[in-house]
């Protein structure tokens, strides 16, 4: 336990690279799922589905409190004591281990957890933006989950949320919340210029083009974390730009480390190279603002009007 301690003391920006790293995070991605639709359930529609997405907290990631008639519920996954808590503002609380076990198991024990605290809740049992079919409450599948490389990947979002909030502070224009995409397993910060976008064509296995269309309204420059996937199967920062501008993908970006992915129409950024950089932060900061530089200089954005002015006053 001793060394387990020294080790994130130690490590800010923990390697991913390491334990059952890709199971875990599949097994996370449909457990978040489940959690994700309970809020999507539960609380009043906002713009671009910002309703919908979790929050890094200092144990892992929460739903934000949720309207249950006059209470609230809030449904966390701890990485630290590795359980699912939920808690009702009358003080009830019910909780689950994050552990080995079948699709359908976890959720037949969630529902029994909200049932405890006399919450009632129905959701879309089917998975979403995956190419596969998978029922959330009948697959059987095994989701193995390894606690360390669970932990790990929470000290990374910690990180990565830290800095992405420290840069959707200096914009002065519309911008999402720092937040969690359950649907795509990422982190995520956008910009938006003010100006309408063309209509999403959609095709994002089992979502509906409404809701692409909703998210993508109007023009964006987004940027994120995730832990990869089969398409780049490493973790990695990435950046987009919707409609994507012409010659974005030729821009030139920072730092070095960073590259075109056209396959995915994004800039990637691989995780290990940041961490193994002298400043981890500058490097994703600097990531951060040259994709968005090129999304906005050849999207011709009106610069002057959304970005904050970074002079020596500012407090």
């Amino acid at each position: 336990m001793g060394s387990q301690s020294d080790e994130r003391d130690r490590d800010p920006w923990p390697r991913l690279d390491v334990g059952g790293g890709a199971e875990t995070s599949q097994s996370l991605l449909l457990w978040a799922q489940i959690v994700g639709k309970t809020r999507l359930a539960l609380s009043p529609m906002v713009n671009h589905w910002w309703q919908v997405s979790l929050r890094v907290t200092a144990r892992g990631l929460t739903t934000t409190p949720l309207p249950v008639g006059d209470r609230v519920l809030d449904v966390e996954l701890d990485f630290i004591d590795h359980r699912l808590v939920a808690r009702t503002s009358d003080g009830a609380v019910a909780s689950m281990s994050l552990c080995d076990q079948a699709l359908s198991g976890f959720h037949a024990e969630y529902m029994r957890c909200l049932a405890k605290l006399g919450v009632s809740v129905t959701i879309n049992p089917l998975a979403v933006e995956m190419v596969d079919l998978v029922r959330l409450d009948q697959d059987v599948r095994l989701c193995r989950y390894d606690p360390d490389w669970a932990n790990r990947y929470f000290r990374a979002l910690i990180q990565a949320d830290r800095v992405f909030k420290e840069f959707r502070g200096r914009f002065v224009g519309k911008a999402s919340p720092v937040h969690f995409f359950w649907g795509g397993f990422d982190l995520a910060v956008t910009r938006f210029s003010g100006r309408p976008a063309p209509l999403h064509p959609g095709g994002i296995p089992h979502v509906a083009d409404r809701v692409m269309q909703e998210a993508y309204s109007q023009e964006v420059s987004s940027a994120g974390f995730w832990p990869g996937d089969a398409r780049f199967p490493e973790a990695a920062f990435y950046a987009y730009a919707y409609p994507t501008p012409p010659g974005f993908g030729e821009a030139a970006v920072r730092p070095a480390a960073a590259r075109y992915d056209p396959a995915l129409g994004e800039f990637l950024l691989p995780y290990a190279a940041v961490r193994g950089a002298p400043d981890p932060s500058a490097e994703v900061l600097a990531f951060l603002q040259s994709t968005y530089e090129a999304a906005a200089d050849l999207g011709k954005w009106d610069r002057a009007r959304l970005e904050r002015d970074e002079g020596p006053n500012r407090p």
